[in-house]
């Protein structure tokens, strides 16, 4: 996928400021985190990632807090290729939200690591 610079040079300022955690890291404690798809409906829709909540990228901020409450919950993003989901993590953060990780190569990572999707 083709990003625009301004946008890849907005990811890589606030990268630094959060934590990215690997499906790996996730795959070992899944019970421990809660897994949420910050992608758009239509992809949702096509597939995810097991065990997987959505709050689209949109409207993760208005409702955050309603959903998860709990400002030390340990909440796993993930979209696309980890760009937006770094960037709702630093807006989760700029939100109270201290136990919030990005997923390392989000979507497209999780595929190629050949690992199980999910179909409703």
């Amino acid at each position: 996928m083709h990003h625009s610079p301004g946008f890849l040079a907005l990811v890589e300022a606030i990268l630094p400021n959060i934590t990215e955690i690997s499906a790996e890291d996730y795959l070992a404690q899944p019970q421990a985190w809660t897994l949420i798809d910050v992608r758009e409906d239509h992809e949702w829709q096509l597939d995810h990632l097991p065990n997987a909540i959505h709050i689209g990228r949109g409207i993760i901020e208005r409702d955050i807090e309603v959903r998860f409450p709990d400002k030390d919950a340990a909440l796993v993003l993930y979209c696309g290729g980890g760009f937006r989901s770094a960037l709702s993590c630093h807006n989760l953060q700029l939100m109270g939200y201290n136990q919030v990780f990005s997923l390392v190569g989000g979507y497209r990572g999780w595929c190629e690591k050949q690992l199980p999707l999910v179909t409703d």
